[in-house]
C-alpha cells in the first residue's frame, strides 16, 4: 500500500482555500445570504446541483435572451463555471451557493420557466431516498418555483434513479413531454445534449444520458 504524503493533503486544502477565495472575489457569484431576487423580464433558467455549472455556461452563452441561475452548495465548484461566464463577458448567468432545500429563498415562487437536475446525486441506497433531488421532500419546492407551463428537466446516467424519478413525478401529478433512455442518439434538441462535466466522463466511459422533461 502506498504511503500517504501530509502534504498532500495540506496542498489539497490550499487549493480549496483558492477556489473558495475565486468564488467570493467574482461579482456574478452570491452567498445565500447576500443574494437578492433577480427581477428581469427574460425568461429563468435554473441549475440546481450545478456542480461546476459549465452546463448553465454554455446555455447562456447561446441564449443571451435568458437568464440563467447555478445553484450549488460548493462554492469551489461553482467558480469554475463563474469565471468561464466572466471570461466570456456574459451577463445573463449568476451562480449562488445555496442548498436544493433553499431553492425558493433563490428565486420566487412562480418564476422560473425551466429547472434543470443535472446528474444529481443517486443516493442508492434505500434509507437516503429522502435525498434525492426527486424526491416528495423537493418536488414540492420545483412545483413553487417553477410558473404554469414551466417545465422539470432531468439529465444522469443512473437508470434505477431515473426510473424512480419517473415514478415520483407521475406520482405527483406531472406530465411526461419528453423522455429519453439515450439523449445523445435521439432528436431531441442539442441544447438537451450540452454536456455537463460528469457528462463528458460518463460518455467517455460508454454511459447513456437518460433524459425526462416534464410539466405540472
Amino acid at each position: 500500500m502506498t504511503e500517504l504524503d501530509p502534504n498532500d493533503f495540506i496542498i489539497a486544502r490550499k487549493r480549496k482555500k483558492y477556489r473558495f477565495a475565486l468564488f467570493h472575489n467574482a461579482n456574478n457569484c452570491f452567498e445565500l445570504e447576500a443574494w437578492s431576487f433577480w427581477h428581469d423580464d427574460r425568461p429563468l433558467t435554473i441549475e440546481l446541483g450545478a456542480g461546476t455549472a459549465l452546463f448553465s455556461v454554455e446555455l447562456a452563452t447561446v441564449h443571451p435572451d435568458r437568464r440563467y441561475v447555478a445553484i450549488d452548495v460548493k462554492a469551489d465548484r461553482l467558480q469554475k463555471g463563474a469565471h468561464l461566464a466572466l471570461e466570456r463577458g456574459l451577463t445573463n448567468i449568476r451562480f449562488v451557493r445555496a442548498r436544493a432545500d433553499q431553492l425558493l429563498q433563490v428565486v420566487e415562487p412562480a418564476s422560473a420557466s425551466e429547472l434543470w437536475l443535472t446528474f444529481s446525486d443517486p443516493f442508492p441506497r434505500d434509507r437516503d431516498a429522502k435525498r434525492r433531488l426527486t424526491s416528495d421532500r423537493f418536488l414540492p419546492l420545483y412545483e413553487q418555483a417553477i410558473k404554469r407551463g414551466g417545465i422539470l428537466r432531468q439529465k444522469t446516467d443512473d437508470h434505477n434513479l431515473f426510473d424512480w424519478s419517473l415514478e415520483q413525478l407521475v406520482a405527483r401529478g406531472w406530465e411526461i413531454k419528453e423522455l429519453s433512455y439515450d439523449l445523445h442518439e435521439s432528436n431531441l434538441s442539442d441544447d438537451y445534449k450540452i454536456m455537463t462535466t460528469y457528462e463528458y466522463k460518463w460518455q467517455a466511459e460508454g454511459l447513456k444520458t437518460y433524459y425526462v422533461a416534464a410539466v405540472k
